[in-house]
């Protein structure tokens, strides 16, 4: 029988006014379990992770302290990278719960559930399936992109989280028949949009406007969407919530914030290789991949499934048809931006993920209708035609390959782990540590069991081995595991910061030699110095001449470290290597006072004339 595109694409779904209370409430505690499992569980039980995550919380840190909560600062400097919504509510958070690791993460926690939540809603309100608007929450929730960035204490996951609410907020105003509710729900897809302006700057409303623009090119209603969105009166709200913040830093800091975040962290950032993130261009191919497991396999069907060569087709639906389109124009505008753009990080795809997830759920119901064991009678069952259920057999067998591959790949990791010198121990307690062994056994045992589901044609039950691998995985192996990169990597930082604050005299310079970690800032709540080389020590030994004195400090909240009315003390505190503190700066033993050592690090204080001389 031949597949009509109505049929396929066109079904009329569950109106969201028939599902039953107890439909909600099953909803809302499986969000709330995920959620609480992915993002809020032992959230706050391990340090932060060096490098990026103490820049934003010791900026949200410095707001709180000094009161200046317009111009963000780390370390006695501008820290321009990113506009103040993230500093602000880390910073709410330190005064609400303490300044801490659960403050530092909560917002992005909160935001990851957020957007999982919406998206979640919007399934239910314009799929056919119930069962579609669980699968659609796992799979957003249990991405590892949605499920790292989800716990990190940086922007990324606030940006996805206002930049998918804005799009779903949107759609969910397009598909709505009432004029009244509709404008409600594109004055929330604005208001979202403002808040992703604030949290990274002119890609929260870029990326939103071009997923709408292709969308509206594709189906030929642009004229009467941009009437209906009226986007004149949406911009003067995204204008009066975000403008004024840029202003104000703008007067305050001049034209060194213009050309460090408009001109390095915006347009040099899509135009050429900054940081030295450079990466070929089926980067994201990659990243996407890996950060949709072990879903990713379905990912090809559910973008080939919208058949958008059937234009015709696509014009012909009504709205509430819409959302699989949608989220493949979602999809597509934010994967061709960031594979145009010249710097490439994993993080830049992140918002693209819950429209992955949506696409995929949609798949999956489909699929699901079109079993010979669907629960519909024969003749309203979904026939499909033999290269779709090609396609589908496919996307199983990958999802088991997948498996497979997650099960070989933990088996050899021992072998690579070993990499960083900051955690030679790793790999051997990794193995000790029975997390290696679990996660083998997690992901073997699930490809044996799904094995067994599709040779008994019940494919319709792998979604559910997915989502329970991955909880086990995230129990029994990412949780052990993530402890153990803390004690190793992190922990040792945190002691040593503790050691800097027991045994650093007012206004001794503490040196990091070699490598920059901005943990120990966070930690110490003092200044830091990072230089590379022995020779970068000597020339800024000799800069401190006359001494540095607490006027000299910006911004003032690194002063208690510094008091001008005592003389500076004749010695350093250095922390590095043992290795280099011996065979870099020429010290022998005599010549230093060792005062602590963690993990692979070592502080001792130095007298400065030791160190010159040393160092000559």
């Amino acid at each position: 029988m031949k597949l009509s595109f109505n049929r396929w694409l066109g079904f009329k779904p569950v109106t969201w006014e028939q599902h039953p209370p107890f439909f909600w409430l099953l909803s809302g505690s499986w969000v709330l379990l995920l959620g609480g499992i992915v993002f809020l569980w032992h959230l706050g039980s391990t340090g932060l992770l060096d490098e990026t995550e103490p820049l934003f919380a010791e900026a949200a840190r410095q707001m709180t302290v000094t009161g200046d909560w317009l111009t963000p600062y780390f370390n006695g400097e501008h820290r321009f990278d990113k506009p103040p919504l993230i500093y602000w509510l880390m910073a709410i958070g330190y005064q609400m719960i303490g300044i801490n690791e659960w403050a530092v993460r909560l917002p992005s926690a909160l935001a990851a559930i957020g957007v999982i939540s919406l998206g979640g809603y919007t399934l239910a309100r314009y799929s056919q399936s119930r069962l579609t608007v669980w699968v659609g929450v796992a799979v957003m929730a249990l991405g590892p992109e949605m499920m790292i960035w989800g716990r990190v204490g940086v922007a990324d996951m606030l940006l996805t989280g206002c930049m998918g609410s804005a799009l779903l907020t949107f759609f969910l105003g397009y598909a709505q028949p009432r004029w009244e509710i509709k404008q409600r729900w594109y004055l929330a897809a604005y208001l979202f949009m403002a808040l992703a302006v604030l949290t990274k700057g002119p890609v929260g409303m870029v990326l939103p406007a071009l997923t709408v623009g292709i969308f509206a090119l594709y189906l030929g209603n642009g004229r009467s969407l941009w009437q209906e969105i009226q986007p004149l009166k949406g911009g003067l709200l995204v204008a009066a919530i975000a403008v004024p913040w840029y202003v104000l830093v703008i007067m305050a800091n001049g034209e060194a914030y213009i050309e460090d975040f408009f001109g390095y962290h915006n347009l040099e950032r899509f135009t050429r290789v900054v940081n030295n993130h450079a990466a070929p261009w089926y980067f994201y191919f990659l990243v996407v991949s890996v950060g949709l497991l072990p879903w990713s396999a379905y990912l090809p069907a559910a973008l080939l499934r919208l058949r958008v060569w059937q234009r015709s087709q696509w014009q012909a639906q009504p709205r509430s048809h819409h959302l699989g389109l949608f989220c493949g124009c979602w999809f597509i505008s934010i994967f061709g931006f960031f594979t145009l753009a010249v710097t490439k990080l994993p993080s830049y795809v992140l918002p693209l993920m819950p429209a992955a997830a949506i696409l995929i759920a949609l798949l999956m119901e489909e699929m699901r209708l079109a079993q010979p064991w669907s629960s519909l009678p024969p003749a309203q069952a979904l026939q499909l035609p033999k290269p779709w259920r090609y396609l589908f057999t496919v996307s199983h067998w990958g999802t088991v390959l997948l498996m497979v591959l997650l099960a070989i790949g933990l088996y050899l990791s021992p072998r690579w782990l070993g990499g960083d010198p900051v955690m030679p121990e790793l790999p051997e307690a990794f193995v000790a540590s029975g997390a290696l062994a679990w996660g083998v056994g997690i992901w073997s045992v699930a490809a044996i069991v799904a094995t067994a589901l599709l040779l008994r044609q019940r494919s319709q039950w792998l979604w559910g081995v997915s989502v329970v691998a991955f909880v086990a995985f995230i129990l029994f192996t990412l949780q052990p595991t993530y402890y153990l990169v803390d004690t190793y990597r992190q922990l040792p930082l945190r002691q040593l910061a503790t050691a800097i604050v027991k045994f650093r005299q007012p206004n001794e310079d503490v040196i990091m030699m070699g490598f920059k970690k901005p943990s120990l800032v966070f930690y110490t709540q003092q200044s830091i110095t990072y230089l590379r080389t022995a020779g970068q020590i000597r020339k800024h030994l000799h800069q401190q001449n006359p001494p540095r004195t607490a006027t000299q400090i910006s911004p003032p909240q690194l002063a208690p470290s510094i008091n001008a009315t005592v003389p500076p003390p004749s010695t350093v505190l250095i922390l590095a290597y043992p290795a280099e503190i011996q065979e870099d700066l020429h010290l022998s033993p005599g010549t230093y006072q060792d005062l602590d050592r963690a993990g692979v690090y070592q502080l001792v204080r130095v007298a400065k004339s030791d160190l010159l001389r040393a160092t000559e």
